[in-house]
């Protein structure tokens, strides 16, 4: 659930009919299905823009969970938001997100155009330009692009409240948007085309907070922002809340639940962490929905890990092996932070050759990712806990 890409893509829980089956299933990680879905919408509405950019928001998260990015730490307090992997869609993925975007972009433009005052238009136009942020920033990593549209993603929606003060929805950008200009280096803050936004982590902060309990159709979005900000944040048991009551509504979404096991075992509360490992473990062996297809070794990597942090480094070694025995298998970022973790473990142990061999396989799988470049450091230096 570590999914806080650049802004947050505005959902519809208030919706009805295919839209809302749609959302149900894309927040319990069906994509395919939710496609399904928003296509029905779109057949019984063509002249509507919201499919559009729910069918691109779609591509987009598919991407994001085939490639283990919806589980990577995209915002952990240590690293900066621009130090990321770059995803690598099918050219069909990336045609598809591009013409549903340009489509729903063309659409917003043209109705503007001849009513200024199209308030659905305004807010179908800034969630097309965030989503084309996301876009930007986790696949090209063009920086600069990426922060182009968010602001005009943020001006679309300040637009809407210009129009309508009552909108609580259209705050979810101007609260995303404030948070993440608020992280970022100061030289990206100077940059023009942001003038006029100084960025507020804090305000950014406020602003979620109150779409999470006023919103109507963006109220989801928010819990899901402010539960991954709060982890950047080292907060949390404000995210465990959030998160317990998100599970409650999808409870297929197995992303929620390894998420509120590393927030309890942040919290300092290892046994909690663990029973909700092994409530994952039991749902995966008695084939509930979304959990039978699950890799065990999922739960083996974040029992693993867990252990790590806690210093009981015979049993971490024993589940992270376990995960890095079929690495071929996982997805990368799975893979390679096993081997990494597990290198770690060892050399916190005093086997080191096995340590150096674990960091060499991580460097082998994945050259070019963050787990890699820490890898080479600790092949030179042995790790050691600072804390």
């Amino acid at each position: 659930m570590r999914w806080l890409a650049f802004l947050a893509a505005c959902g519809a829980a208030c919706a009805t009919g295919p839209v809302s089956r749609g959302w149900d299933h894309f927040y319990n990680l069906e994509f395919d299905q939710a496609i399904a879905e928003f296509r029905k919408a779109l057949e019984e509405n063509p002249e509507s823009i919201g499919p559009h950019n729910h069918i691109a928001q779609c591509i987009m998260f598919r991407l994001m969970l085939r490639t283990g990015a919806l589980e990577s730490e995209l915002v952990t307090g240590t690293n900066p938001f621009l130090r990321r992997a770059k995803l690598e869609p099918t050219e069909a993925e990336r045609k598809a997100f591009h013409e549903r975007v340009d489509t729903a972009l063309n659409m917003a433009r043209a109705r503007i155009a001849a009513n200024p005052k199209d308030k659905d238009a305004w807010y179908a136009q800034g969630v097309a330009y965030g989503l084309r942020a996301n876009y930007n920033f986790l696949v090209r990593k063009a920086y600069m692009d990426s922060l182009r549209d968010a602001t005009n993603a943020r001006k679309s929606h300040d637009r809407v409240l210009q129009l309508d003060p009552s909108n609580v929805d259209a705050r979810l950008v101007q609260g995303v948007h404030e948070y993440v200009v608020g992280s970022l280096p100061l030289g990206y803050r100077m940059l023009g085309f942001l003038i006029g936004f100084r960025g507020d982590k804090d305000n950014g902060i406020r602003i979620l907070q109150r779409v999470a309990r006023e919103g109507d159709q963006n109220r989801v979005d928010a819990e899901i922002m402010l539960a991954a900000i709060y982890r950047r944040e080292r907060r949390p048991k404000d995210a465990i809340p959030l998160l317990e009551d998100l599970i409650r509504r999808f409870p297929r979404n197995y992303l929620l639940r390894f998420e509120l096991s590393q927030m309890y075992s942040d919290a300092i509360d290892k046994d909690n962490a663990l029973r909700v490992l092994a409530e994952i473990e039991r749902l995966k062996r008695e084939g509930a929905p979304g959990y039978k297809d699950l890799p065990i070794e999922k739960v083996y990597f974040s029992r693993g890990v867990v252990q790590f942090w806690y210093r009981e480094f015979p049993q971490a070694i024993e589940n992270l092996s376990r995960v890095t025995a079929r690495a071929q298998e996982l997805d990368l970022n799975t893979a390679v932070t096993a081997w990494l973790r597990l290198g770690q473990t060892y050399d916190l142990t005093g086997r080191r050759s096995e340590a150096q061999k674990a960091y060499q396989a991580a460097i082998a799988l994945a050259p070019q990712s963050e787990q890699a470049k820490q890898a080479r450091e600790y092949l030179a230096s042995p790790y050691r806990r600072k804390v």
